[in-house]
């Protein structure tokens, strides 16, 4: 019942057919350059950060934040920013005692006289009737890189510091932002992740730093870092212990704090474990699934992380089982052998770690194109394989075919 037969000459097979999942794909002509995209689910609407090209204007370029429909795209609201600031961050929060849901808007004032901006803005937008309504704004000094919500409050990154700020009423009923504490150190706090009181931050050159924050003292300290010189394109929270990070050599990279160590100078370095050359450059990390996931199956519960690419490569980086990720590897290794790389080129040192400073071998990574890629082997191909890896040709197929449907 519920399945397929088919019969051929000296052969039957029986079947069912998964749900087809494909990825589609619509694209919104919006005659601008869109920067930064954020998602409110409260309102339904999108809110995007994109610059207009005006080659004959005195000004070459003009930014605005738009508030779209998250049905049918059509353009809702716009709000000009001013004459040479940009968009920089944005996203969708609450804060303490407010019920309402805000879109906050990061932005830096790129001056030609400038080599770096020294200045920027914090804005806050509530939707109201399909408008956007700017609540508050509240000006930094430098670029607000990233902004997150932390906790009830605000957390941005501007420039060299991570400044947290809470929502404050005012005797008047108005809100605003107002600064609670901050942490320096870094060279250019670019891209920055939070998990209950824990902050990561990318920098510019300086790798991953974590960071706390302390409630009873009101402070952000740091509490382990990477000493690896790397620049950093993007990164991620994979777990309570593990981080995800992207630099500009198209790498991808995993470190780990080292809870378990018995010095406050080996707490305070966190541990490469995994390292893998993507040949992208990764600008984006998000949570989440690019297919529908099934509770009840093993697949739907291995946590996968969606990146993006400068070229608008989408892809999937999967948490895997001990048990299964040592079995996926050995079969890379084995299909590294059968399968050949055109001109001759080297798997093996195509996927390896490469930056100006060092090479490694890939560690902690397995492909899943070069996995998947078993199934489009001949027969006598997969027997090889099978034979080598003591494992019959149609488990091998099943254990690749369920890997398919993560993504």
């Amino acid at each position: 019942p519920d399945s397929l037969a088919i019969a051929r000459e000296g052969e039957l097979t029986i079947g069912t057919i998964d749900e087809i999942q494909k990825l589609h794909i619509r694209t919104i002509p919006v005659g601008e350059h869109v920067r930064r995209i954020c998602h409110q689910e409260q309102t339904r609407t999108f809110a995007i950060c994109s610059l207009r090209n005006q080659p004959s204007a005195e000004e070459s370029e003009m930014h605005f934040v738009h508030l779209l429909d998250d049905k049918n795209f059509s353009f809702l609201s716009t709000h000009p920013l001013d004459a040479f600031e940009y968009g920089c961050s944005i996203m969708s929060c609450s804060f303490t005692d407010d019920k309402n849901v805000y879109y906050c808007v990061g932005t830096s004032y790129v001056l030609p006289e400038e080599n770096e901006p020294t200045k920027g803005r914090i804005l806050v937008f509530l939707v109201e009737e399909g408008r956007l309504q700017l609540i508050t704004e509240k000006e930094t000094k430098g670029s607000v890189y990233s902004l997150n919500a932390f906790n009830g409050k605000l957390l941005a990154a501007i420039n060299q510091k991570i400044q947290l700020y809470k929502w404050m009423l005012r005797d008047d009923g108005s809100r605003e932002l107002q600064s609670e504490c901050g942490h320096h150190g870094h060279i250019l706090a670019l891209y920055v992740q939070t998990r209950g009181d824990f902050i990561i931050v990318g920098d510019l050159m300086k790798s991953i730093s974590l960071l706390i924050y302390k409630h009873e003292e009101g402070e952000i300290v740091e509490r382990a870092r990477d000493y690896n010189a790397n620049w950093m394109t993007a990164v991620e929270i994979l777990d309570d212990d593990t981080y995800l990070g992207a630099d500009n050599c198209f790498n991808l990279f995993t470190v780990k704090k080292n809870s378990e160590a018995t010095t406050d100078d080996e707490r305070s370095r966190m541990e490469v474990v995994g390292e893998y050359h993507v040949g992208e450059f990764v600008n984006r990390f998000r949570h989440g699934s690019l297919v529908m996931r099934l509770p009840d199956s093993e697949i739907g519960q291995i946590p996968t992380v969606i990146f993006g690419t400068v070229d608008g490569v989408i892809g999937v980086i999967a948490s895997l089982p001990q048990e299964q990720y040592a079995f996926l590897e050995k079969l890379q290794t084995r299909l590294r052998k059968v399968i050949k790389g055109v001109g001759g080129l080297s798997h093996e040192q195509w996927r390896s770690f490469n930056n100006d400073r060092r090479s490694a071998e890939a560690k902690s990574f397995v492909d899943g194109d070069l996995i998947e890629s078993f199934l489009d082997l001949s027969r006598s191909k997969m027997e090889e394989i099978s034979k080598a890896m003591d494992v019959q040709v149609e488990e091998l197929c099943k254990r690749v075919e369920e890997l398919t449907r993560i993504h």
